[in-house]
C-alpha cells in the first residue's frame, strides 16, 4: 500500500466517521425531542428522519449509524497500524482492510437498496457513507497483496503479536471498550423508561410523575391550533391525517400508530376519532405539489375511496402501503378488484377524484409541507411523534376534554 492510497483512506475512514457520528447524534435526538428538526431533512424525497426512524435505521434499538461509526474508527486505526508496523504486518493488515471493506460494502448495499426501494427516500448523510465505503472497499481492494484464504492464518499470528505488545494491546483494548460502552449506552437507552419499546409506552399525564411528562405538556401548550371543517361526531379528540399512500412515512406511522387507535377504541369507546385526508404528492390531482414525485398516488387515494363502499378501504389502504413500490394505475386497478370486488375504477375515477381534491383543498387551509401531517386536536405536527409523545398528546387532549386517560 503505497503512502498515496493510506492517505487517502485515512481521508475517507475519517469523511465517513464525521458523517456516520453526526448521523447517530441525530438519531439519538430525534428519538428524544419531538420538537427537534433535523437539517437534512430537505422533502419527503430527501429525509434522513424518515431513514433513521425506520425499521432499517435500528438494530436491536442501536442505531445502524453508531455501528457504522465503529467500523470507520476500526479502518482507522488499522490504516494508522499499516504505516507504523514491518512490511509483512502491512501486507497483512491490507487483507484485513479488504476483508472489512467487503463487508461493509455489503452492508451499505442493502442499506442503500432498502432507502431507496423500500423507503423511497434518500439520507444524505448516509450516502456520504455509502461513498466513503465504496471508495475504501476499492482503494483496499487496489493495495491488497496476500492471498485471501492466506487472512485467516496471519490474523491468528497477529493476535499473538498483538498480546505480546503492552502498547498495541492498550490501543485496542481502549477502543474495543469504548466501542462496547457506547453501543451498550444506547442499548440501556432503548430499553430504558424514556425509550419507545412500542404502541403501548404511554403517558399517564394524571400522575405528573416523570419530567417528560411536564416537558410535553410545556411543548404541547406552545403550539398554535388550527381549525378545520371536520366534525367530531362525539369524539373528545380528533386526530386528522394528511395522507399519501404512496409516501414511506405514511405507512411506517400507519402501522405503528394502528395500535393506540385500537387501545383507546377499546379503553374509551368513541372518545378518539382518527380521519385520514388525502394530501396525494402527485400533480394529476394535487397543484400544490408541481414536482411531485409519488405518480400513483392519486390512483391510490381514489381506489381507498371506492374499496369503502364495500366496507374494504382499510384492506385496499393496507394492501397499498405494502406495496408502494409497484403502484401505478393499472396495479391498482387490479388490487381494487381482488381486495374490494370493485371493477368500475375507471368509470368512478374523475367523479371520486373531486373528492380527492375537497380534502387537498383543507390541506392548504393548513399549508401541508410534507406527508404525513396530523391535526390533533387543532394542533400540526408534521411528520408524527415518536410513539409515546403521539400517545401522550391524545391522552393529553383526552383528560383535558372531561375523558380520564389511564393509558399508562
Amino acid at each position: 500500500m503505497s503512502p498515496v492510497v493510506r492517505r487517502a483512506i485515512i481521508v475517507l475512514a475519517l469523511v465517513g466517521f464525521a458523517s456516520a457520528a453526526t448521523s447517530t447524534y441525530l438519531h439519538y435526538q430525534l428519538a428524544q425531542d419531538p420538537r427537534y428538526t433535523s437539517f437534512c431533512d430537505i422533502n419527503d424525497s430527501i429525509s434522513c428522519t424518515q431513514v433513521y426512524l425506520s425499521r432499517f435505521g435500528s438494530v436491536g434499538g442501536v442505531p445502524v449509524a453508531l455501528l457504522g461509526a465503529c467500523w470507520f474508527g476500526l479502518v482507522l486505526l488499522l490504516t494508522v497500524a499499516r504505516g507504523r508496523g514491518s512490511s509483512q504486518l502491512g501486507e497483512n493488515i491490507g487483507g484485513y482492510l479488504l476483508v472489512l471493506s467487503t463487508l461493509g460494502l455489503a452492508a451499505v448495499l442493502f442499506l442503500g437498496y432498502e432507502s431507496l426501494m423500500v423507503l423511497g427516500t434518500l439520507c444524505v448523510l448516509c450516502a456520504v457513507v455509502y461513498v466513503a465505503v465504496g471508495g475504501i472497499f476499492l482503494l483496499s481492494g487496489s493495495a491488497a497483496s496476500v492471498p485471501v484464504l492466506s487472512i485467516p492464518r496471519r490474523a491468528v499470528a497477529d493476535l499473538g503479536r498483538l498480546v505480546r505488545s503492552p502498547a498495541a494491546l492498550g490501543v485496542a483494548g481502549a477502543y474495543l471498550a469504548l466501542s462496547v460502552a457506547v453501543v451498550v449506552a444506547f442499548q440501556a437507552e432503548h430499553d430504558g423508561p424514556d425509550s419507545q419499546p412500542g404502541p403501548t409506552a404511554a403517558f399517564d399525564l394524571a400522575t405528573g410523575a416523570a419530567d417528560v411528562d411536564s416537558e410535553f405538556e410545556r411543548f404541547w401548550d406552545a403550539q398554535p391550533r388550527v381549525e378545520l371543517p371536520v366534525p367530531h361526531e362525539g369524539a373528545q379528540v380528533l386526530v386528522l391525517k394528511f395522507n399519501d399512500y404512496q409516501c414511506p412515512s405514511c405507512g411506517e406511522t400507519h402501522f405503528a400508530y394502528e395500535p393506540i387507535f385500537a387501545r383507546y377504541e377499546s379503553s374509551h369507546p368513541g372518545a378518539v376519532r382518527h380521519v385520514s385526508l388525502d394530501y396525494p404528492l402527485d400533480p394529476e390531482c394535487n397543484e400544490q405539489t408541481p414536482r411531485g414525485g409519488h405518480m400513483g398516488a392519486c390512483e391510490a387515494a381514489v381506489a381507498v375511496r371506492l374499496a369503502r363502499r364495500a366496507g374494504r378501504d382499510a384492506q385496499m389502504a393496507r394492501w397499498l402501503y405494502e406495496h408502494q413500490q409497484t403502484l401505478s394505475r393499472e396495479t391498482i386497478r387490479e388490487a381494487l378488484a381482488e381486495v374490494a370486488d370493485m371493477t368500475d375504477f375507471d368509470a368512478m375515477y374523475d367523479v371520486t377524484l373531486e373528492d380527492v381534491k375537497a380534502d387537498i383543498a383543507l390541506g392548504g387551509m393548513v399549508e401541508v409541507e410534507a406527508t404525513p401531517t396530523f391535526v390533533i386536536n387543532g394542533v400540526k405536527i408534521t411528520g408524527g411523534l415518536p410513539l409515546q409523545f403521539f400517545d401522550a398528546a391524545i391522552a393529553l387532549e383526552l383528560e383535558r376534554s372531561g375523558g380520564k386517560s389511564t393509558s399508562r
